[in-house]
């Protein structure tokens, strides 16, 4: 029986969220990939409220990221999660990749990120 590439990934995530959990002092930034968008946020679990986001689709970078590769806007949404998430007092973060493999536009996002200053 064959299983569905998206189930298989929500398999993957679910057992990585079984052991990664957010807190105040060191919230969750978990990374969605859609077909042509990347989508970050910075996640407190314990309130459980979404703390900072960003995407290829934010106003900021929209312009920026057309027309570049999917993993360079990845990397464009990863340094403007670090600059914000920096902003408002958030140094270190536990990475939740989404039960992506670590490689291509989750990495780039995860080393634009730690570019940035934030610590993971």
């Amino acid at each position: 029986m064959k299983i569905e590439t998206r189930v298989a990934r929500q398999r993957r995530h679910a057992r990585i969220r079984a052991k990664v959990k957010g807190t105040n002092t060191r919230p969750r930034l978990c990374v969605f990939r859609s077909l042509n968008h990347v989508y970050a946020q910075v996640v407190d679990d314990i309130r459980g409220h979404t703390l900072i986001s960003a995407s290829t689709i934010d106003p900021e970078i929209k312009e920026e990221a057309t027309g570049k590769k999917k993993a360079d806007a990845a990397g464009l949404v990863g340094s403007l999660i670090a600059k914000r998430a920096l902003s408002q007092g958030i140094s270190q973060v536990i990475f939740d990749r989404g039960g992506y493999r670590y490689h291509g536009r989750v990495k780039a996002l995860a080393e634009a990120a730690r570019r940035e200053g934030l610590k993971f």
